[in-house]
């Protein structure tokens, strides 16, 4: 049996037992450790990852930076391999690092970004036009690490690092169900306008009238969702509403200062 890579894979999870098993199943066998971190799980999450070789670590949500700089941190390896539990390495993926590790040339590179494609809960595989986006999730945690942030999670890579490309595919199963994605969406505007506004920023009130039409271009052609049939028109509308809810929210809590600010 071929010796596992000296990589460490981490996951944030909280109630991901209907996906977190693919996540885990995508790596086994051939890296050295699986670690979640998982902030509360009241599913079967914790069983299923430690049923499947994953040692589990609680740890109370402080955002999504932070939760994976914690995750960083239990880590025995500097190479790690961070995944979502939505996210699931492909085939083609596994064998790339796989003989990066073989040769050595993994350390041509600090960092290595990978293309992350939408899966949808009828698909098997992304399908070869679904929407993507290069992540660096492949690095050497002495040269990069995730920002602080509680609502962006990005590697940042130290000054004068060597960022590359891999050419495999990472899944994303990011919709569980459109009942799940409205949602999260709904959550997620809400953390990204707490965001905002600590750091003392508004939208542009003309960007309610242009926020939705904008975003719904932006999937539906941009994106390439129109290639998806009917269902790509669903995702471009929930996608421009999701966006259109960040400025009316904010234009909603500018409505209840002036009222609060007027003694009403």
């Amino acid at each position: 049996m071929t010796s596992p890579l000296p990589l460490s894979v981490f996951i944030i999870a909280k109630d991901e037992a209907d996906r977190i098993g693919l996540t885990i199943k995508s790596v086994s066998g051939w890296v050295d450790e699986i670690i979640v971190i998982d902030s509360g799980s009241t599913d079967d999450t914790v069983a299923v990852a430690e049923a499947l070789g994953a040692r589990v670590i609680h740890n109370d949500w402080p955002g999504y930076g932070p939760q994976k700089r914690f995750g960083e941190d239990q880590c025995r390896n500097d190479w790690l391999l961070n995944l979502d539990a939505d996210e699931e390495v492909t085939p083609g993926l596994a064998k790339e690092i796989q003989a990066k590790f073989a040769d050595g040339s993994y350390r041509d590179a600090d960092g290595w970004r990978i293309m992350i494609r939408d899966v949808f809960a009828h698909e098997d595989a992304p399908a070869p036009w679904a929407y993507g986006y290069h992540q660096i999730r492949l690095y050497d945690r002495t040269k990069g690490r995730f920002a602080v942030s509680t609502v962006h999670d990005t590697v940042r890579p130290e000054p004068g690092t060597v960022i590359k490309s891999l050419d495999g595919i990472i899944g994303h199963r990011s919709v569980r169900s459109l009942d799940f994605q409205v949602r999260k969406y709904n959550r997620y505007s809400n953390m990204q306008l707490a965001d905002m506004h600590g750091r003392g920023r508004r939208f542009s009130r003309w960007r309610l009238l242009f926020e939705f039409p904008g975003a719904f271009f932006k999937a539906y052609v941009l994106r390439r969702y129109c290639l998806h049939g009917w269902w790509g028109l669903i995702l471009s509308v929930n996608y421009a509403h999701a966006r259109f809810l960040r400025v009316a929210k904010d234009y909603e809590a500018e409505l209840l200062e002036k009222s609060r600010g007027s003694g009403r």
